[in-house]
């Protein structure tokens, strides 16, 4: 019996501490591991488990659907759900090849949680700013919404620039001008292109 009711205790505990979680904090822990994976010796030697280490660690907290639907806008709405389906998988793989890249070339820049503000109850901001070792500076803003007490990104912006408007201008683009078939075709290309290691 007591040791039900530690249980009990114990899991209410856990529970209430997930629940409590701030935007910065579900960041910060993302993050961390990120510069974990890429700092990670074993790790640099391994370039396809790297690649898969890093892809895992960035989806706990980008939710790849949601930034899928807003970077094509109005699109979307007239999208059957194989196509919505078909298009946040490609979308979640250009982001995480492009940004695994990206990530890679890390050499011990500091980050700088500067703050956070909660827009309303299910959205908010978590501000920051990367510090090159040559002392340039540049900001990066997360973008983020409440889903099963956890917060999750659903945008970046970097130096004042939205990724998902600056998707969504590109999308928007290609479907005006071409088809949304060409988009597809075009994603599915440049996928091939960023391919893991």
């Amino acid at each position: 019996m007591l040791k039900r009711i530690l249980l009990v205790l114990t899991t209410s505990v856990f529970m209430i501490s997930a629940a409590w979680a701030s935007p910065t904090e579900d960041v910060k822990k993302t993050v961390d591991e990120v510069v974990r994976i890429v700092s990670d010796k074993d790790l640099k030697k391994n370039e396809t488990k790297r690649r898969q280490s890093l892809k895992k660690a960035i989806s706990t907290i980008f939710d790849y659907s949601e930034m899928a639907k807003r970077s094509l806008g109005k699109h979307w709405n007239v999208r059957s759900a194989a196509e919505k389906k078909q298009f946040s998988e490609l979308f979640a793989t250009l982001l995480e090849n492009s940004y695994a890249q990206k990530i890679e070339s890390y050499n011990n820049e500091k980050i700088v949680y500067i703050k956070e503000y909660q827009e309303d109850n299910e959205h908010a901001v978590v501000k920051s700013k990367v510090v090159t070792a040559a002392r340039d500076e540049f900001t990066l803003d997360y973008h983020l919404f409440k889903d099963n007490n956890r917060w999750m990104v659903y945008d970046v912006v970097i130096e004042g620039v939205s990724l998902v408007s600056n998707y969504r201008s590109q999308f928007n683009k290609t479907i005006t001008s071409s088809s949304y078939e060409k988009l597809v075709k075009k994603l599915q290309s440049k996928n091939d292109e960023l391919k893991a290691p």
